[in-house]
């Protein structure tokens, strides 16, 4: 059988082993169902004062008793308190399974990249929540999860969490927003009016996809090149026809293009492993060779994306096709070899 083991949620919001801790509202609640089983009939101030919260925290224990679990709870005007109006047996508890408790503390663990960013607190508070729903002890075997999976970003986005907090308020509420925006290889910044329609992370990096005044289409902003972001005092509309998923459609990343390209490149053995064990995109298909080397086929909207990643595979991928996508490998190869001569005499 396994052992049972008490976990508690911690000022961080994580979930740990350990043995006594402040009061839940579970313990809580479960302190009420003694009370009114022993027929004292309590009310809200007496049970306020036995537990150390206000009224109103009481009042709300007892709401969620009866509408959420279902307790017959009624108010006696005789007795000028609460108790149970049928025969009530063993309170009931949350049943949670050992799989969805290690789901709880992979989440938990996941939290860990949005640290610095407005969904740091709201979500680390509704993992507290769900931690304290949870029964006192649960007779799952824990067995030192808690150092069994992590994760781990070795390249982080430096973000200013007031321009992220500005986006995703000015998003919610269909604002307009005046941004100072500088472009990449650019020092100075520039002004942009847009329309903000969607914060997405995508492969670890935050944009913005925001209708832009100035170039009258859908355009993508990156949070760190953000200089600078109000409100104009506008309000949007935003097209109900907008989908992000048709947005990024056949792109490789976060750049879409007009154009239809079929992309071959072909991997030689010694990293094939490495493109079979991944999804690089929804269109790919593989085509084995005999010599243990892989042809990856893509149907992508645009390239400069898709160059860059077949570049950091350096001689180990040959661009097959567009002929297009060769002769730019072949011209960045070339700036490559001039920019590192040879120093070997």
């Amino acid at each position: 059988m396994p052992r049972a083991r008490s976990i508690r949620a911690t000022k961080g919001g994580r979930l740990s082993k350990g043995a006594t801790h402040a009061r839940t509202p579970f313990e809580r609640m479960l302190r009420i169902h003694g009370e009114l089983q022993s027929g004292k009939w309590p009310n809200c101030s007496s049970l306020a004062k036995l537990f150390e919260v206000s009224s109103k925290s009481i009042q709300r224990d007892l709401d969620f008793m009866r509408d959420r679990m279902g307790l017959p709870i009624d108010f006696s005007s005789a007795h000028n308190g609460y108790g149970y109006t049928a025969e009530v047996g063993s309170f009931p508890s949350i049943q949670i399974s050992e799989g969805e408790l290690f789901a709880m503390v992979v989440a938990e663990k996941a939290l860990q990249q949005y640290r610095g960013t407005p969904f740091e607190k709201p979500l680390i508070t509704a993992f507290k929540k769900m931690a304290s729903s949870l029964p006192d002890a649960i007779s799952v075997n824990l067995s030192d999860w808690d150092e069994t999976i992590s994760f781990r970003t070795t390249v982080e986005p430096l973000l200013n969490p007031a321009i992220l907090e500005t986006f995703t308020s000015a998003i919610a509420q269909h604002r307009q927003l005046s941004l100072e925006y500088r472009k990449p290889g650019s020092k100075q910044a520039e002004q942009r009016i847009v329309d903000p329609y969607h914060l997405a992370n995508v492969n670890g990096e935050w944009f913005l996809f925001a209708y832009c005044h100035l170039r009258k289409d859908i355009r993508t902003f990156v949070p760190a090149r953000t200089v600078n972001a109000q409100r104009t005092g506008k309000k949007f509309k935003r097209p109900a026809q907008f989908s992000l998923k048709r947005q990024l459609k056949n792109s490789f990343g976060i750049h879409s293009g007009k154009h239809e390209h079929s992309v071959v490149a072909r991997f030689e053995a010694a990293v094939a492993d490495y493109i079979r064990e991944k999804r690089w995109h929804p269109s790919q298909k593989i085509v084995e060779l005999d010599d243990g080397s892989l042809e990856l086929h893509l149907n992508l909207s645009s390239l400069p994306e898709v160059q860059r990643w077949l570049m950091g595979w350096a001689g180990q991928v040959t661009a097959v096709s567009p002929p297009e996508l060769v002769d730019a490998l072949r011209q960045a190869a070339q700036q490559v070899l001039q920019k590192h001569p040879s120093v070997i005499p």
